[in-house]
């Protein structure tokens, strides 16, 4: 089966054309092991937003590709949803898109002993995210990022 990293990635290429061809741009998908089952989390974005009428038509056509592809060993629920507004961050176009926001950060391996920062991000440069929290520069790897999320409620 390969490891959830690796799956993440054949999951994507096959469902973003899907997601593109329906009008939407697909923000990022999620696979979470969740004990004998999965959970696989589809992001869908559009200019004018998603309502839950766009959930339903993206999960009927992705459920029909899952089903004939079966890219998945085991159980799975497919959760289709919009990123909202404390949105995962997946792709480094992503973290360049809100340079100066505010985001927290899980690492998969240490950087100057931390696996957490909450930082706001200066700037995106060759697979390397520029943080700054609490006047510290950290260098993260886009590659050390095992999860990256906006936090749009704490104030400037």
């Amino acid at each position: 089966m390969g490891n959830a990293h690796t799956q993440t990635l054949t999951l994507d290429t096959l469902l973003r054309p899907v997601i593109t061809d329906l009008g939407y741009v697909c923000w990022g998908v999620e696979l979470m092991p969740q004990g004998r089952s999965s959970l696989l989390r589809v992001y869908i974005d559009s200019d004018s937003g998603i309502t839950l009428e766009d959930c339903e038509r993206v999960s009927r056509r992705l459920s029909g590709i899952l089903d004939v592809e079966d890219p998945i060993a085991g159980e799975y629920l497919l959760e289709v949803s919009s990123p909202g507004l404390d949105r995962l961050l997946f792709t480094g176009a992503q973290y360049e898109q809100f340079i100066g926001e505010l985001v927290k950060v899980r690492l998969s391996a240490a950087i100057e002993q931390r696996k957490r920062i909450t930082g706001r991000i200066r700037g995106v440069t060759d697979q390397t995210v520029i943080l700054h929290e609490a006047g510290r520069e950290f260098h993260v790897p886009l590659a050390a990022i095992e999860r990256g999320r906006l936090c749009p409620d704490d104030s400037r």
